[in-house]
């Protein structure tokens, strides 16, 4: 069963690496980041990016590895990593992006969603 829950804590990676990806599309960065000073647009799409990466990275292991990640230490600490990483982040969200919006409100079950995945083999 563990190994069907890290498959699907890749998949959760993959999407959202996938969703980092379009945000140039999404927020119409090419206008609205018009609006930021270079220094922080730059910040934003590099961060952007770095993350997009990390998460393609985390699915590929999720992918290869599954066994690994749930049944040795390193790999556990990976996906406690994780865990507490969809953690802060839907903490985050209840700071900083506080609109009541039926959008946000998907994206903070899929945070959730997120720390679920990653924390299930954990404990199962």
């Amino acid at each position: 069963m563990n190994d069907w829950i890290v498959l699907a804590a890749g998949i959760h990676s993959l999407a959202f690496a996938l969703f980092h990806l379009a945000f140039w599309r999404l927020f119409r960065w090419r206008d609205t980041l018009q609006r930021a000073t270079p220094v922080d647009r730059a910040v934003i799409q590099i961060l952007n990016l770095r993350l997009t990466y990390v998460f393609a990275m985390v699915a590929a292991l999720c992918f290869a590895f599954p066994i690994e990640l749930h049944s040795t230490p390193l790999g556990r600490a990976v996906l406690a990593g994780m865990a507490l990483f969809w953690v802060g982040r839907t903490v985050e969200q209840f700071i900083f992006l506080r609109i009541n919006r039926a959008s946000v409100h998907v994206l903070t079950a899929a945070f959730v969603l997120g720390a679920l995945l990653f924390a299930w083999p954990l404990f199962g």
